[in-house]
């Protein structure tokens, strides 16, 4: 039993080690790129942000024990629900209306904040009836709740 412990530890921290390293090299690049010019662009910023959102969330699903992946699921789904809160704002937007928002297509903000907002509503939606039928396997035969 406790060598389980060691072994779970072991692989969070080799987890941890593997983040800081992806972000240490993909970060690079746009460090160097920002010392010889001045700024990042702010695309280049946004793109490693999300590559290493990708490769972080494929790490830690991957990492989560069989018996979590109900909690996991109901988690995400309160992330989803952070998601919606961002694209009704990105709906909102209107041109200069918002502070530090200033810029932008905003046709395109409101498309992709519809696009977002209706593919967060499905997954929130999704994962809840997926959980509803996690937790159903739980439940004795005979129990009516």
């Amino acid at each position: 039993m406790h060598g389980r412990k060691q072994s779970t530890f072991g692989r969070l921290t080799a987890l941890a080690a593997g983040a800081v390293t992806l972000t240490a090299a993909l970060a690079s690049p746009a460090l160097a790129a920002g010392g010889i010019g001045g700024t990042i662009d702010p695309i280049v910023y946004e793109l490693m942000v999300f590559v290493m959102a990708i490769f972080v969330g494929y790490y830690v699903v991957w990492a989560v024990t069989p018996a979590l992946h109900t909690p996991l699921m109901s988690v995400t789904n309160a992330i989803s629900s952070v998601i919606v809160v961002g694209a009704l704002l990105a709906v909102a937007v209107e041109h200069g209306a918002v502070s530090g928002l200033t810029g932008g297509d905003t046709v395109a903000s409101k498309t992709f904040g519809v696009l977002a907002l209706i593919m967060a509503a499905v997954n929130i939606f999704g994962g809840f009836l997926v959980t509803q039928r996690m937790l159903a396997m739980y439940k004795k035969k005979g129990d009516k709740r």
